[in-house]
């Protein structure tokens, strides 16, 4: 990594799907440029998703963000690199990948029990996950066999699909609260889990960083889904990008900007927006290294 100063610290805290990803395609090469030079200025790149972190293990490597922290299935596992563990509490050399894992949620066998139990109580209907076939998945997601399977691998959140009324969603959420559980919706799936979210684990990485440097940094996050919106409310910045979901988003936090463009375009277009005239750019020589 470069020696060139970032003043004040910052952090990038980035939704994939629909946002650093394309919708579709999951490709991200027009965020390309930006992401080499946060990298070149030492500002990481967090993900901040509703992934497993089965998924972002390879994502993590072909994004150039092997040594960062992450945030997967919406907040119920936080992954930490070497470098932002505390030499007493967190350092074990059993660790895969020299990771630290928190999972701050419940465990994924009680949740999915618990969605068991509601389900037949309230005659619902929906499909979780983990019972479906990985054809369905495939179908729903646009994933390959491989990546559909690292899909099911999860430990704290469950993905729905409802097939029932908004009466009967109404209720079922109702239930879920009362069981200290919420549902959250995303850009594909509701999501079933424990009562946190992206912003919990933007917090929780804030104050490690805190902690660990002395200093609290400036923070930008992006996404584009409702489930983005604890995220987006947590961060200094917050750039909203366009969804394929339908549905309307608004947010309270006074540095907001709608971007244009979706996926990794729009991606590249909000860090320019927030922090274009503030970074150095890179020379030619870098680029083409890049």
């Amino acid at each position: 990594m470069s020696s060139v100063p970032s003043s004040p610290p910052r952090l990038v805290f980035t939704d994939l799907d629909g946002t650093l990803l394309d919708h579709d395609s999951y490709e991200w090469q027009p965020a390309a440029p930006w992401l080499e030079r946060l990298r070149h200025v030492g500002v990481t790149v967090i993900p901040v998703t509703s992934k497993t972190r089965a998924e972002l293990m390879p994502l993590r490597q072909e994004l150039g963000l092997r040594d960062t922290p992450f945030i997967a299935e919406n907040g119920a596992v936080i992954g930490l690199p070497q470098a932002w563990q505390h030499a007493r509490l967190d350092r074990d050399p059993t660790h895969v990948d020299g990771l630290a894992i928190k999972t701050p949620g419940i465990d994924i066998g009680f949740l999915r029990t618990r969605l068991g139990v509601l389900r037949d109580r309230l005659g619902v209907r929906f499909r979780g996950m983990g019972e479906m076939p990985i054809d369905d998945i495939i179908a729903l997601t646009g994933l390959s066999e491989h990546r559909a399977r690292l899909a099911r691998v999860r430990e704290g959140c469950e993905p729905l699909i409802w097939d029932d009324s908004e009466a009967a969603l109404a209720d079922f959420r109702q239930a879920l609260e009362a069981d200290g559980l919420c549902l959250m919706r995303g850009g594909r799936f509701w999501h079933a889990m424990g009562r946190l979210d992206k912003g919990d684990g933007v917090r929780w990485l804030v104050e490690r960083y805190r902690a660990l440097r002395g200093r609290l940094p400036e923070t930008l996050g992006l996404g584009d889904g409702p489930n983005d919106v604890p995220l987006l409310e947590a961060v200094d910045r917050a750039v909203l990008i366009p969804g394929h979901h339908g549905h309307t988003i608004s947010l309270t936090n006074p540095h907001q900007y709608l971007a244009l463009r979706a996926g990794p375009s729009g991606w590249a277009e909000g860090i320019d927006h927030w922090w274009g005239d503030e970074l150095p750019t890179l020379s030619n020589d870098e680029e083409s290294r890049g």
